[in-house]
């Protein structure tokens, strides 16, 4: 890393201006009301989370979560059109 970076005056070529996609701080911020809920799943779906959760350092239960609300999202947004 002591190799020196040389600028140049050069032009960049086609710019092209990105959509902001992030959410914003509040959004993140933002935590839906949980409902707890009773629920049997199958041992090689909870063993697949599980190992999944643990290789990404998170919990198994956020990621089941998570698929279940983007199932949701996908269908409501079908649904509408």
């Amino acid at each position: 890393m002591s190799a020196r970076i040389k600028y140049t005056n050069e032009q960049l070529g086609k710019v092209q201006v990105v959509t902001d996609f992030l959410p914003s701080p509040a959004e993140l911020a933002f935590r839906e009301e949980g409902v707890k809920v009773t629920l049997a799943l199958s041992r090689k779906s909870i063993e697949f989370f599980k190992s999944e959760a643990e290789k990404n350092h998170t919990q198994y239960q956020r990621m089941i979560r998570r698929l279940l609300d983007a199932y949701v999202d996908a269908r409501a947004t079908n649904k509408e059109g």
